[in-house]
């Protein structure tokens, strides 16, 4: 059962609507039946703002953010509130998964403002969106040592009305500290394999060994940084890249951040041994944090890696996925009112003795900690569900386990789940939000596309083969024009489609080439290249080097408020930056095309922040993979044929994470011209095929290939000098 939530469809007001009426993006509906006369991004809302000469109000959210509900019921649905925004502002509504760009643009403003931002963001701005004062969330009165927010809105309104130029000149000085700190340049530095090893050892220094992850609280879990350091492990023997990757996944697994049920994580902890969480589910957490776990089962055979992204992918399957058609949702809420914060994820003692039998009880109160005094501050009754021990460990302790072996416990625990589940599914869900993005529907696609290949599940690359066609049938128009969002949640029709950013070509490039990969249809390959050339087009800065995450304006009309600030994204803000995902997919593409002004673009693009990356650390883990991708040598491994002993060349040689190994299944039957990428077909087509083998595989480095081999053996041995 999924219910929609309070937040989205009641309102303490009359029936009537404002301009949000006709929203299609989840967040702006939510705040249809609110007094406050919203607008949605564009150009009437600043058109009237000039004509009536009076500041905006800019709200920024999202559906799942729990402080944005409580500033909409504290103030937003507040008659008295509505009534002194009305009166003194243009009243701004903005969802930050729909409008990105926007909302990086006004985090760095009010960051500059307020050293802090996130959401609800809450900005004062000029009429042409230029903000002057800012925070996040306000509460309706005075507390939490913050003004309460009609008292700054009435400062802020009289600000504007007598107060004007020094306004102006705040404004003027934030939108200089957007172009300085949004438009990274740090040329100037060399792009060696040592910079990588810097931003992993400067992460590696916030590394906590008891715990896992970096920091102490709030911790998030970096997963781009956790694959370079997987990758240094692999690679290179970093014995500490190891050990931090392998205890941070184990960690996060067995804590109330992974949502020990169902499967999945929740957007990041609270405490420093993830224990109590934010409790909305992200797709893009998701979706990386699978390739984590699955690129940990491929190097280090692990089965608690192999089962918790099985169960991911449960989740994903089981709630946030379109089954007939493709596609991934959005996000899952983490409450259903503002009354209790996580109750559908959470459990008292008592509401666990409701559903289990004593001995099943009996063993999951100490399996997942449930007791008396739980976690929550708001219930302490509530006990978030976090693996204290490992099975072996209560099987250990004589006086819990009263004889009981292993497999028994297992038993119980298995039995506990399903119940615990069943009568989680009769609560009222968490609102789902099954708006389709494209970036986050790409991302998703190639984490199916690599769980499909490592752990031997081919409906998962069927699925993903299904989205990304939906995806391109949609959101692209065949040529240069790729939109943000594929689908709204239900079918709603947007009234203006929002353009495609550098993310959403960047990751839908990858997308493509991992779909040709995995299924060998050339429509995936040549998709890939015609959005790449797009990408460059659209974002590529040919002057000062890298790629802007949005495009140029041609048409002579000026960019709507901080919209005119160039923005190059560097940090993994969590999904991988958009730089060194455009540079990475072009990497790629030209290990397959033979193109080289791709891997020039993607050099230059990388050498633009070269003298500057290493101090971002934790923020940074998608820039040294692409790094590492630049300076290390292709490795690409062909196996053609098909049947079992294909399977087993593929396995062997999928075995092991390395971002420069390409590791691609061909078909017999399309071992020709036109069939194959034009690299590949400059080496691959003159490689002799050993009579009668009905599988064999050969490992190509720098365009030079080895004779193809047959056995595992020999392919393990081509392949000892670079795994």
């Amino acid at each position: 059962m999924y219910s929609q939530p309070m937040h989205l469809d009641s309102s303490p007001s009359s029936g009537n609507t404002n301009r949000l009426e006709h929203a299609a993006s989840s967040y702006l509906r939510s705040a249809r039946h609110q007094p406050v006369q919203w607008h949605a991004w564009g150009e009437a809302a600043f058109a009237h703002a000039e004509a009536e000469n009076k500041p905006i109000l800019l709200d920024i959210g999202a559906v799942w953010c729990h402080w944005c509900h409580v500033m909409d019921r504290e103030s937003y649905e507040d008659a008295e509130i509505a009534r002194i925004i009305n009166d003194n502002f243009v009243a701004m509504k903005v969802d930050r998964d729909e409008r990105p760009d926007v909302d990086a643009r006004y985090q760095a403003a009010v960051s500059a403002i307020s050293g802090q931002g996130g959401w609800p963001l809450t900005a004062f701005l000029t009429p042409d969106g230029r903000p002057y004062f800012g925070g996040t969330y306000f509460p309706r009165d005075d507390r939490y040592g913050r003004p309460g927010f009609g008292r700054v809105l009435l400062t802020m309104a009289q600000v504007w009305r007598e107060r004007r130029e020094e306004a102006l000149e705040s404004a003027a000085s934030v939108m200089s500290a957007i172009e300085h700190n949004e438009g990274f340049s740090g040329s100037g530095g060399e792009l060696t394999l040592a910079l990588a090893d810097k931003v992993a050892d400067s992460a590696l220094k916030m590394f906590d060994p008891r715990n896992g992850g970096f920091g102490s609280q709030p911790k998030f879990p970096h997963p781009a940084l956790l694959d370079l350091l997987l990758e240094l492990a692999v690679n290179r023997d970093n014995a500490q890249a190891r050990e931090a990757f392998v205890v941070t996944l184990e960690k996060m697994a067995r804590g109330g951040v992974y949502d020990q049920l169902a499967g999945g994580f929740h957007r990041y902890s609270v405490d420093e041994r993830w224990v109590v969480p934010h409790f909305e589910k992200m797709l893009y957490d998701n979706t990386e944090l699978l390739r984590n776990y699955v690129h940990g089962f491929q190097s280090f055979v692990m089965e608690d890696f192999r089962q918790t992204a099985l169960e991911i992918v449960a989740w994903f399957d089981a709630v946030m996925t379109d089954r007939e058609r493709g596609g991934f949702y959005a996000s899952q809420d983490a409450d259903i009112n503002l009354h209790d914060d996580g109750d559908y994820f959470t459990w008292t003692l008592d509401e666990a003795r409701a559903v289990l039998e004593p001995a099943e009880l009996h063993i999951a109160s100490l399996y997942w900690d449930i007791s008396e005094l739980g976690d929550m501050h708001h219930n302490p009754a509530k006990n978030v569900l976090y693996r204290k021990y490992t099975v072996e460990e209560l099987a250990a302790q004589n006086e819990v386990a009263a004889g009981r072996t292993v497999e028994e416990l297992r038993q119980l625990i298995d039995s506990a789940r399903s119940k615990l589940l069943a009568a989680r599914a009769a609560r009222p869900t968490p609102f789902i939000d099954r708006t389709l993005y494209t970036g986050w529907n790409a991302m998703a696609v190639t984490a199916y596309f690599e769980a499909a290949r490592v752990l031997r599940k081919d409906a998962l690359r069927d699925f993903a083969l299904r989205t990304l066609t939906r995806l391109l049938d949609e959101a692209w128009d065949g040529n240069e024009a790729l939109r943000h969002v594929i689908a709204y949640h239900d079918g709603i029709a947007p009234v203006d489609k929002v353009p495609g950013t550098l993310d959403d070509y960047a990751f839908t490039v990858h997308a493509c080439i991992d779909a040709w990969f995995a299924s060998g249809e050339m429509r995936f390959y040549q998709a890939a290249v015609k959005l790449a050339d797009a990408m460059i087009a659209r974002f590529y800065d040919h002057v000062a080097g890298a790629f802007c995450d949005t495009k140029q304006q041609t048409n002579g009309s000026a960019p709507l408020g901080v919209l005119s600030a160039r923005r190059k994204p560097l940090q993994d803000s969590p999904t991988p930056a958009g730089n060194p995902t455009a540079a990475s997919a072009l990497l790629r593409l030209e290990a397959l095309s033979g193109r080289n002004e791709y891997r020039e673009i993607a050099e230059d693009t990388l050498a633009s922040f070269a003298g500057i990356v290493e101090h971002f650390g934790l923020y940074v883990g998608s820039y040294g993979l692409a790094l590492e991708r630049l300076l290390l040598d292709p490795v690409q491994v062909m196996v053609v044929g098909e049947g079992p002993e294909a399977d087993h060349l593929e396995a062997l040689a999928l075995a092991r994470f390395s971002v420069s190994k390409s590791v691609m299944r061909i078909a017999p039957s399309r071992l020709a011209p036109g069939e194959i990428p034009e690299a590949l077909a400059e080496t691959l087509l003159h490689v002799p095929v050993p009579d009668g083998a009905a599988a064999w595989a050969t490992v190509c480095r720098a365009r030079t290939c080895l004779p193809p081999v047959t056995s595992a053996e020999a392919l393990l041995e081509a392949l000892a000098d670079r795994a």
